[in-house]
């Protein structure tokens, strides 16, 4: 595993919001426009090279090549348009008039239901206050940090326990954060095992783009799973009520079918992104010893570190977004009903936003990514996410095992491209 190739995650929670209790997101940098002549445009070209199975193993030296040749192209493979310039995608994310997130044949409305992620104001909004003050700042400090810290605890026992050669991501990270999901959702008739199960094939579907049936089998039934487990859990928490999301719309007047969405929507990126972010920081760590001993000397560089793997393997590798009227997006042409990939994992690498972007540096200058998206859609899970890695268990992870290091036995394996992530990372220690 190479330092230009690394894991990603779909924003959980990018329908839940609240109040601003924490400093903003800082407002993206504009990249300096694609030269053009007024009034005029180019065509996108066609990306015949770009295969699926290229993508899955390793996207970034494809994005290098399409950057350079126009910030957006079309691509045949995946029957749409990838924009892949820092400047094109922040632009697609301020402006839903235009780029519309309710695209016709989407396949996460085919995996999971039409959620909050998939719709326009005002039908966004009016699922998005649903969410209520579940995953405000506010409420993790209070309530939640303490939850996940425990869990933590629980799951880094079991990671020694199992010893060295134990795997990082399925004996430790994907437990942990699971369990922290499970929670957060208020599914008290499932484990955790269940939901790394139901998020895993709902999250293969939604990025399915090569149609495989056995994919949309194994989605359709993880759904099916979900709905039973969320029609369960509902007359349950509206007599028994917690601080769990599930919780909170039992005692509100929405649909079921939007429920079932919105959290089918939660349940697929909920437990990616914070499992994949925790293990692409540590990894990255593991492989720059001056940055790790940095990490571990100075407490408040664990954040850094967070963000810095966020900008470097962004948690959504790509969302899809549908023109709404013939526009022109960074000199390049595009036609009404056109469908979009606004693939964050190459805007993030945009080398006229960020120097070396290619690397890990958590030195480098301070530069707002796009990782969590941007405009009505900004993804309120951030917060969710930095407290369980940055805050919990990373400290505590340093803490436990100071020699943690990589398996030299056993080569570490990430893979994907929509949502990106390791697969395989053995470690040792003592």
């Amino acid at each position: 595993m190479s330092t230009s190739n690394a894991p990603t995650g779909v924003c959980p929670f990018s329908g839940a919001t609240g109040p601003a209790e924490t400093d903003p997101p800082a407002e993206p940098v504009a990249a300096p426009p694609i030269s053009a002549s007024p009034g005029t445009f180019a065509e996108a070209p066609v990306a015949g090279w770009v295969t699926i199975p290229d993508l899955y193993n390793d996207p970034f030296p494809i994005y290098q090549r399409m950057r350079a040749e126009s910030p957006v192209h079309w691509v045949p493979a995946v029957n749409r348009y990838m924009v892949t310039s820092y400047a094109a995608c922040h632009e697609i994310e301020q402006d839903e008039a235009r780029f519309s997130a309710d695209e016709n044949n989407s396949l996460m409305k085919r995996a999971m239901g039409h959620s909050m992620l998939r719709k326009d104001n005002p039908k966004h909004q009016v699922d998005r206050d649903s969410y209520g003050s579940t995953l405000r700042p506010g409420t993790i400090k209070k309530h939640w940090n303490q939850i996940f810290a425990s869990n933590h605890a629980k799951s880094l026992d079991a990671l020694i326990a199992k010893g060295p050669g134990a795997d990082f991501v399925w004996d430790y990270a994907a437990p942990y954060t699971a369990e922290n999901l499970r929670l957060i959702c208020g599914f008290h008739n499932a484990t955790q095992e269940d939901l790394q199960r139901w998020s895993q094939s709902m999250i293969d579907g939604t990025g399915n783009y090569a149609d495989d049936p056995e994919v949309w089998a194994k989605s359709a039934a993880a759904s099916e799973e979900v709905n039973a487990a969320i029609d369960e859990m509902l007359p349950y928490l509206a007599a028994n009520p917690d601080h769990s999301l599930l919780s909170g719309l039992a005692s509100l007047p929405i649909p079921l079918e939007a429920i079932r969405a919105n959290l089918k929507m939660t349940i697929g990126g909920g437990l990616n992104e914070p499992r994949d972010v925790l293990a692409t920081t540590v990894w990255a760590l593991l492989n720059h010893p001056e940055q790790l001993a940095a990490v571990k000397s100075d407490p408040k560089l664990h954040a850094v570190a967070f963000e810095e793997s966020v900008r470097w393997v962004a948690p959504i590798g790509m969302y899809p977004r549908e023109t709404t009227a013939d526009v022109v997006l960074e000199g390049v042409h595009l036609p009404k009903g056109s469908r979009l990939g606004v693939v964050l994992g190459a805007a993030n690498r945009d080398p006229r936003i960020f120097e070396d972007p290619e690397s890990f540096n958590i030195f480098r200058p301070k530069k707002p990514h796009l990782g969590f998206g941007g405009g009505v859609h900004f993804c309120a899970g951030t917060w969710i996410a930095r407290a369980q890695v940055a805050q919990i268990a990373m400290p505590a992870l340093f803490e436990r095992i100071p020699d943690l290091r990589l398996d030299p036995s056993s080569q570490s394996i990430d893979a994907g491209w929509v949502f990106r992530g390791l697969t395989k990372m053995p470690v040792t220690w003592g």
